[in-house]
């Protein structure tokens, strides 16, 4: 199938480059934005549009409409979103073959859009995915005139090779087709210093890093809205609810707060328990069971008599392990943990975010080479993270300065004894770290991309 693609691409090069119309004046201010892939669950494809249209550029996002995306996307006079459909390929034969066929498919739906859409100055392409996406977008911008860019965020090779292992032949081969295609682009970004090396040095592509950076609606969430959010998480999650046995007169309570609907004021609940948030998508590059292990050490703490609070540890995302984890949490039997695992819509991740105590963040980047984003997001509301380490996680997370970096459930079971210790109270390592990030004057996404990619946009648009 990749020798499918390639003559593919090549027949449709030369059956169009002759019959194409005079590029558009005004193309220089279109820009492109693709991701093949879920929209709504692409936060950074998402961050680039934004930014764009704040700059007066008109943004046309193609990629698929699975999840909805924030509502400033969608109330954004300046983007268009341009839905593709995921194809599933054949249904019946050899999966190899199953496999083939999908990219074919995709391989003609893509190109058949990047030709339809009127003029652009820029297409920028999130990759991974990039199988077919890379090579058909690059024929595309050579036949319409278009810049061509490539937003790195990890090597799609290795997120196969952890399901196929990195000798399959088909790992291999989408190594082959990655550092062959990538090469290609006239611009290239990536997410962290040590991938601009690993590109330069083994793929011979020079990139710009564009680290993530959270955007202004990721901040601390004030006393009343975490109330509001509570109430609503409360209607449909148990943990989010007061226990049975406490009722106040005038009060309206959830498990962590109150409000006195006499005086409009909202305190928080005393001994309430502490709030735990991670989120994931649920695939194999985060071990879950390594939270879920750390769990039950943190539970034989309390049972030992440790002064420590009950938690209450929400799990967010989709994804094609969730089902399995969920399974795993329900066969466990706490006294002072409860855990939910809800999906929240765009507007209410960030709040959720705001309202915690402490971020777990078990992503073991494929490649070791990208970032992972909910620490970003987790950083912008100053909420303080326990990660588990991977090769170049310090360019993110400064142990013993924003968190700690964990090994394994036995260490980050011996952080959560550490950091909560001291709950509710501020004085203790949670409150330090989470002073330091308040004091740490973090750039946020406007400037960190302003500073980056504008330039480079400008440059060439204008």
């Amino acid at each position: 199938f990749f020798f499918f693609n390639c003559v593919f691409l090549s027949l449709c090069t030369g059956s169009l480059s002759s019959g194409l119309k005079g590029r558009d004046e005004l193309a220089h201010l279109n820009v492109c934005v693709l991701v093949l892939g879920d929209i709504g669950r692409s936060p950074r494809i998402q961050y680039h549009a934004l930014s764009l249209s704040r700059h007066g550029y008109n943004v046309t996002l193609i990629g698929f409409l699975g999840t909805k995306p924030h509502q400033d996307i969608i109330e954004d006079d300046r983007i268009d979103i341009l839905p593709i459909s995921e194809l599933k390929g054949l249904t019946v034969g050899p999966r190899i073959f199953r496999y083939a066929s999908k990219v074919i498919f995709q391989s003609f739906q893509l190109f058949y859009v990047l030709m339809k859409i009127e003029d652009q100055g820029y297409i920028l392409m999130q990759n991974p995915p990039g199988l077919p996406a890379i090579a058909v977008t690059w024929v595309a911008s050579r036949l319409r005139g278009n810049q061509f860019i490539i937003d790195w965020h990890n090597y799609g090779y290795t997120i196969m090779a952890l399901t196929h292992g990195e000798n399959h032949f088909i790992v291999k081969l989408a190594k082959w087709y990655e550092k062959l295609f990538g090469r290609f682009s006239d611009h290239n970004l990536c997410v962290t210093n040590a991938m601009r090396e690993d590109l330069r040095k083994n793929w011979n592509i020079e990139a710009t890093t564009l680290y993530d950076k959270p955007p202004p609606i990721f901040r601390e969430t004030p006393l009343k809205l975490q109330h509001e959010l509570f109430i609503r998480m409360g209607s449909t999650y148990l943990p989010f609810r007061p226990s049975l046995d406490v009722t106040k007169e005038y009060m309206e309570l959830t498990a962590f707060t109150e409000h006195n609907t006499q005086t409009g004021a909202v305190t928080r609940s005393a001994g309430r328990p502490a709030l735990l948030i991670s989120s994931t998508s649920w695939t194999e590059d985060e071990d879950f069971s390594v939270l879920l292990q750390a769990l039950e050490e943190y539970e034989k703490f309390v049972e030992a008599g440790h002064k420590l609070p009950s938690l209450v540890c929400v799990i967010t995302g989709k994804g094609p392990q969730k089902e399995y984890y969920k399974k795993l949490i329900d066969s466990k039997e706490f006294h002072h943990i409860k855990i939910c695992t809800p999906w929240l819509e765009a507007e209410d991740y960030p709040v959720l975010l705001g309202s915690a105590d402490l971020g777990v963040c078990l992503h073991k980047s494929s490649s070791g080479l990208d970032l992972p984003m909910k620490v970003v997001d987790m950083f912008g509301c100053c909420l303080p993270v326990c990660a588990i380490h991977f090769q170049c996680l310090h360019e993110l997370v400064k142990h013993e300065e924003n968190g700690l970096i964990f090994k394994d459930s036995k260490e980050l079971s011996e952080q959560l004894k550490l950091l909560f210790s001291d709950f509710p109270g501020d004085q203790g390592k949670l409150g330090i770290f989470r002073k330091n990030l308040r004091e740490s004057g973090q750039q946020r996404w406007d400037e960190n991309w302003d500073h980056n990619v504008l330039p480079l946009i400008k440059e060439h648009c204008d």
